[in-house]
């Protein structure tokens, strides 16, 4: 299959699953469970196709570099909206950790005052017997510390897990409902850095970095608190520490901030170049530009390199702050304990207490200090994945806001409420300036079956596409007057690149109606003349198929995906070169299953092979991005015209002497 694109403009990012989530207008499409991929070069090329662009520089979030607009990232005010919203339907989980954790911390602090008791009691020259008290208490303050610690803390970690599986799953559900064009100007680099790293870095965060955060915390400030109950003085003797670390978190969150956004963007062009570079391998090897792709390869790995390295210093740094912190306050509360002692204000208990407890300072405040640099790698990756929620959520308002321009068509009320789709001056580019559509009005009525047939490059596939929803058309739109039965999607796309998913064979047929039992699966195969094949595999429709199972046909894979639409029920449906895949001894099997498949629907089909276009209700030629001719297959062979001049050409080649199988109708759109 062709495409209109021109070179450069399509990449890894063409090949994308789309099984829900809005068209550009009124409708919404899926592609019924079929990975939609465009590998071919621009119309006209010749050779392996263009190769890859390498591209200078690290690109920053939300700004272009080169021909790349990288997907946004979120403000900080937007990522603390959204983790409230997660948060609010788990807020009793939330409190309960809360205070399990509390009370945890509480009972801890009973160490220092009882290691004080034992020093006044040797001090004092006391009994042994004056032991006992405290040393049973310390046995029990452990046990009760652990009991409460553990619960607080599975309180505290399911909650996260909790928040993070939402986030996940609000995550994948934008990201598959981005606009395809839109994944093609960040790059699938981008992409691809925030469904791995970026999530993962979050999941670390959530299960280590946050139970800790909270526990270090609640030890800072009720520690501070018991030292203030055993003498006001030595509170604010603690209190010198608290200005340096002030300072040194202020100036690491400062630093960390951008430095690790940064390097979020350097690992995302990182990763572009090398799905530039190897997906187009042969490309680059055809024209030999190895050391220019292997240049920006090394160029881009040095830059998140470079920047792992200033994360490294930075932490150094922040560390050599902490230490100086840390001496200055105990050098405090131990020179404020020797004069309180001096004269006997509190014991020598008391002071080894006060000691003590600034000296269980170091681990919660080091811990929590250091938790920043994970909470601030976190912060940068989770606001990139909220970030592609909100283009998608404003990319939906702007979808449902009540349009206020008039009505485009001239068509009475009647004809637009009984047209199944209308399309009024699509227009559509690729690139800026470089139109492949222009002004495209079209109209199918339920039912109505439409061939579009024209030479390659003719914008055949584009206008499929628009109106299936897979791209955002750059003017006009397109309207679906009926919804899917029982809440499913009003249209479909089907094209000739399929993807078969690894698992059971019932269960990839599934993806189209999850809810679907064995009578709809086998009934929708049987409708497209798959369940003979189907049930004579080796384990019947429970075999396993795709990667690392049964191998199946072209023909049997393209049975499955217009099996896939049968299950799905759309009211629209769009074919593009369904039927192209099989060869010429499937292909007549094939067209005679998407005539079933399509049956009831109005069906718009690409059509690879004149005989589809004869059979369909309506045919339309396409030329340079705009419709030549509409009418029926008499109406069009017997004109003077395009269509006429495709047929004659066709009908020429069946007949000659050793001729294969009857071309197409230009064969991509």
């Amino acid at each position: 299959m062709n495409d209109e694109r021109p070179a450069g403009a399509r990449g890894p990012a063409d090949e994308r699953l789309r099984r829900d989530g809005g068209p550009p207008c009124s409708s919404e499409a899926g592609n019924v469970g079929e990975h939609q991929a465009d590998h071919s070069a621009a119309d006209g090329d010749a050779g392996p196709g263009a190769a890859p662009a390498p591209q200078k520089g690290t690109p920053q979030e939300g700004s272009e570099s080169g021909d790349r607009t990288l997907l946004p990232t979120a403000t900080p005010a937007r990522t603390r909206a959204a983790v409230r919203r997660l948060l609010r339907p788990h807020r009793a989980l939330a409190y309960g950790g809360f205070a399990t954790m509390v009370a945890a911390t509480a009972v801890g602090l009973l160490v220092q005052p009882l290691l004080g008791r034992v020093v006044d009691v040797v001090a004092e020259h006391r009994s042994a017997d004056a032991l006992t008290f405290p040393v049973v208490m310390l046995i029990v303050v452990a046990v009760v510390q652990g009991g409460t610690t553990v619960l607080g803390l599975s309180l505290v970690s399911k909650l996260g897990e909790t928040v993070l599986a939402r986030l996940r799953e609000r995550f994948v559900e934008r990201a598959l409902r981005l606009p395809l064009e839109r994944v093609e100007r960040a790059g699938a680099g981008d992409l691809t850095a925030r469904v791995t790293g970026d999530v993962s870095r979050v999941g670390e965060a959530v299960r280590g970095a946050l139970p800790e955060f909270a526990r270090s915390l609640l030890a800072i400030v009720l520690t501070l608190v018991a030292m203030a109950a055993l003498d006001w003085r030595f509170f604010l003797a603690a209190l010198i520490a608290v200005p340096i670390q002030a300072f040194t978190a202020r100036w690491y969150v400062r630093s960390a901030v951008p430095l690790y956004a940064r390097q979020r963007v350097a690992t995302g062009s990182q990763q572009q170049q090398l799905l530039d570079s190897i997906s187009g391998a042969d490309t680059v090897r055809a024209f030999r530009l190895q050391e220019p792709h292997t240049a920006q390869v090394t160029e881009r790995s040095a830059a998140a390199v470079s920047l792992t390295l200033r994360g490294v210093r930075l932490v150094l740094g922040f560390y050599n702050r902490l230490h100086v912190a840390e001496y200055a306050g105990l050098a405090a509360v131990l020179l404020t304990g020797y004069f309180l002692v001096r004269d006997d204000a509190v014991s020598i208990g008391t002071a080894t207490a006060a000691a003590l407890y600034f000296h269980s300072l170091f681990t919660p405040i080091n811990s929590a200090l250091l938790l920043l640099d994970d909470a601030q790698s976190a912060t940068a990756s989770l606001a990139r994945l909220i970030g592609i929620a909100d283009e998608v959520d404003a990319r939906d308002q702007e979808r449902t806001a009540p349009s206020t321009a008039p009505d485009a068509t001239d068509a009475s009320d009647a004809t637009a409420t009984a047209a199944a789709v209308t399309a009024t001056g699509l227009s559509h580019a690729y690139e800026p300036g470089r139109p492949v559509l222009h002004g495209v009005d079209l109209t199918l009525a339920p039912g109505e079956r439409v061939a579009l047939v024209g030479p390659t490059g003719a914008g055949k596939t584009t206008l499929g596409k628009l109106v299936a929803g897979v791209h955002e058309p750059t003017a006009g739109s397109v309207d679906l007057s009926a919804d899917g039965a029982n809440g499913a999607l009003p249209v479909a796309l089907v094209t000739q690149e399929t993807h078969v998913f690894a698992g059971p064979l019932a269960d990839d047929l599934r993806l189209a109606r999850p809810g679907a039992d064995d009578a709809a699966v086998r009934a929708a195969l049987e409708t497209v003349g798959a369940l003979e094949w189907a049930e004579a595999l080796p384990d019947g429709l429970r075999t396993v198929v795709g990667e690392g199972g049964h191998r199946l046909t072209p023909a049997q894979v393209q049975q499955l995906a217009l099996a896939r639409l049968v299950l799905a029920d759309p009211p629209v449906a769009v074919l593009d070169e369904a039927t192209a895949e099989a060869g010429s001894t499937g292909a007549r099997a094939l067209e005679r299953a998407a005539a079933r498949a399509v049956e009831g629907r109005a069906a718009l089909v690409v059509a690879h092979r004149l005989t589809q276009a004869a059979a369909a209700d309506r045919i339309v030629v396409m030329d340079g991005g705009r419709i030549v001719q509409s009418g029926t297959h008499d109406e069009l062979r017997t004109a003077d015209g395009p269509y006429a001049a495709l047929w004659e050409a066709w009908s020429d080649s069946r007949t000659a002497p050793g001729s294969g199988s009857a071309p197409g109708s230009g064969g991509g759109h």
